[in-house]
């Protein structure tokens, strides 16, 4: 599985990227991507349409029923974070002009491939149709810590390298079908920071949730590089 990281076709001064997710996409953008990016002089509006433990189907039922049903945690280009409870889909794809926007499935289904369709179809569907000029990127999420107490472990047999290479295959299918060109590759970061001496300070106690500040700063570093197509090392 190839993931492919490159700079946008075109690099603006300020972009705009909305996350439709949950807790996961919550670890991911909201602490450490703005500052990142300005870092590197680019201001980001970062949005994230949050509902715990949300699944694509999830959002695919909030999406047909309009259904008010997130919150709605956006940081500004000044980098305030504003959270408004009781938003629908087509408040926030309305709410600016996107240049990205996210979607992830929920962690204990993301190497599970047969959770994704139809609604990852009729997701992608959506958004295009309410924001044609956004490009569409999936957020792969991350494994669980062996230690966790997590229902979903279950599902890979409480093993974190069968649950990540589950991951890797049920993401690989799922955009190939789709079209999805782009995958934002959290997961493999994650597993990655494992190996190194950060090892089990990645995630919370709760084991699947990423830690602050190290979980966190590195799914916002694989975010930043892979939106500005730059190297933040440094």
């Amino acid at each position: 599985f190839v993931v492919v990281i490159s700079a946008p076709a075109t690099q603006r001064d300020t972009s705009r990227v909305l996350a439709i997710g949950n807790s996961f996409s919550e670890d991911a953008v909201e602490d450490h991507l703005y500052s990142l990016a300005a870092a590197e002089g680019v201001t980001l509006i970062i949005g994230n349409m949050y509902i715990g433990g949300c699944s694509l189907e999830r959002h695919v039922d909030n999406m047909k029923g309009d259904k008010p049903a997130y919150l709605y945690k956006k940081v500004s280009a000044e980098g305030k974070m504003k959270t408004t409870p009781e938003f629908t889909l087509s408040n926030a794809l309305s709410d600016e002009e996107w240049d990205y926007v996210t979607l992830q499935q929920v962690s204990h289904f993301s190497g599970q491939s047969e959770t994704y369709f139809p609604y990852l179809q009729e997701l992608v569907d959506y958004v295009s149709s309410e924001c044609p000029e956004a490009e569409i990127m999936f957020h792969m999420t991350w494994a669980y810590d062996p230690d966790t107490g997590h229902h979903g472990f279950a599902n890979y047999d409480r093993d974190q390298l069968k649950m990540y290479n589950a991951i890797l295959d049920a993401v690989e299918y799922a955009v190939d079908k789709v079209g999805i060109e782009r995958v934002i590759p959290s997961g493999t970061a994650i597993q990655n920071a494992r190996t190194t001496v950060l090892e089990d300070k990645v995630n919370r106690p709760d084991g699947f949730h990423l830690s602050l500040p190290h979980g966190r700063y590195v799914a916002g570093c694989v975010w930043c590089e892979f939106l500005l197509g730059k190297n933040v090392t440094g």
